[in-house]
């Protein structure tokens, strides 16, 4: 709204009114702004909540060792983040963008899928919530529509490059050039690869003169798995104070790099990439996004006074996901989310081997717990004693969770990097 009102009084030459057309202004202030929501929307919320008694019952102490500790502690706080990322892109944000809208909509979407089983859980004393089917729905149902809208939608289109040999200097030096036109794109980022980029229509050429149509289908069905798959890896990754939170920060912060270098047509040709008209309001987005991660983490980090809950994790995942997607990076993700991917894997590892072996008669499992921040917090006396641990004596002693949580932390800043890197090392 902001956006539009300066650039009204533009007309008029009032002083300053100019500054709002740079991006690098409004992210900043995005940033800034969503901070110091978080920080002030946040000390209310949870005096609100505590006087209501809305919080985070005890925790299973087979599971989490320090649960006791946690009693009484608010939960879904995740409004908390919602309405820090919302106010900062609605007041600064250009809302006739395709891409911001997409945002929005996933932010609100995942954001009431996830208030919807904090609610059940705590009102209606169903500790397991919203059931498994209904959040499988909803997250296909946001990756459907973003899918969908970028298949369809005529501003969602890209400038792809091509790279020319410079005869006249020297005839091995590669120029890359982004062509004229705009297109709709259905190529993606080939992560260490240096004829980059993957096109999903290649993948349906076997469906001939359709592999086009088919082409999109895939993608759409890419984006469904990919928001499904970042949003329940967030989810997991949200068992410990901070842990989320802070990695999501980290992961935001990639992703806006992504969304600028994409938006800038020199930045693009230097780092051989397509050219995404109107992606710069993602950058927008993904500073408020960022700083109402930071925000949080001033009640989150331990030892919390609120916990994100689903609200949180859901949308953060689902708004991590959808980022990738736009900027065709996906293929990205298992580095860039690594934690959110490890913490996932292990669960399904630990899950079907049990099944198996069940089957044979045998309760084996390979972690001391999944997801798998909980192995490193795992006290021996927990273990339960009718089953056989493969990684038993891994680790060989358990950290206190604001050590566990830093590590990760520690981690996802290396995946990053490695991530942005791909740019240029392939």
């Amino acid at each position: 709204m902001l956006y539009y009102l300066f650039r009204f009084l533009e007309q008029f030459n009032i002083p300053g009114a100019h500054i709002w057309s740079y991006i690098s202004f409004r992210a900043i202030l995005a940033l800034i702004l969503s901070l110091l929501i978080s920080a002030w929307f946040g000390e209310h919320f949870i005096k609100w909540m505590k006087r209501r008694n809305i919080s985070e019952t005890a925790r299973d102490p087979n599971i989490d060792p320090f649960g006791v500790e946690k009693k009484g502690v608010p939960t879904m706080g995740g409004i908390i983040i919602i309405v820090a990322i919302l106010v900062p892109v609605l007041l600064l944000g250009r809302m006739r963008n395709i891409y911001l809208l997409l945002m929005i909509i996933t932010t609100v979407w995942l954001g009431f899928l996830g208030f919807m089983d904090d609610y059940i859980k705590i009102f209606k004393k169903n500790k397991d919530g919203l059931k498994g089917k209904y959040k499988i729905i909803g997250q296909v149902s946001i990756g459907f529509i973003v899918g969908i809208t970028l298949w369809l939608s005529p501003d969602a289109v890209v400038r792809e490059y091509c790279a020319d040999m410079q005869q006249q200097q020297n005839p091995k030096e590669v120029v890359v050039k982004h062509k004229a036109e705009y297109v709709k794109s259905l190529q993606t980022t080939i992560p260490f690869y240096k004829n980059h980029n993957l096109n999903y229509s290649d993948i349906m050429s076997f469906c001939g003169k359709y592999k086009v149509a088919a082409g999109w289908i895939l993608f759409v069905l890419m984006t469904i798995f990919v928001v499904t798959a970042v949003s329940n890896g967030a989810n997991l990754n949200d068992g410990m104070d901070g842990m989320c939170a802070g990695n999501s920060a980290i992961i935001g912060v990639a992703l806006l790099i992504f969304a600028y270098v994409s938006s800038h047509i020199i930045y693009a040709s230097y780092f051989d990439i397509m050219y995404i008209p109107h992606t710069q309001e993602l950058v927008v987005f993904l500073s408020a996004f960022v700083g109402a991660m930071i925000g949080f983490l001033w009640y989150n980090a331990y030892p919390a006074q609120v916990f994100m809950g689903d609200t949180g994790s859901l949308t953060i995942g689902g708004i991590i996901g959808v980022c990738a997607i736009i900027v065709h990076k996906e293929l990205l993700l298992p580095i860039l989310c690594g934690i959110f991917f490890i913490e996932s894997l292990s669960v399904i590892l630990q899950t079907q081997w049990f099944k198996i072996q069940k089957r044979k008669g045998k309760r084996v499992r390979i972690f001391r717990a999944t997801p798998i921040h909980d192995t490193f917090r795992k006290l021996d006396s927990q273990l339960d004693a009718t089953s056989t641990y493969i990684l038993k004596g891994w680790p060989h002693r358990p950290f206190h969770e604001s050590k566990i949580t830093i590590r990760f932390w520690i981690t996802t800043i290396i995946l990053v990097a490695i991530t942005i890197i791909t740019l240029k090392i392939r």
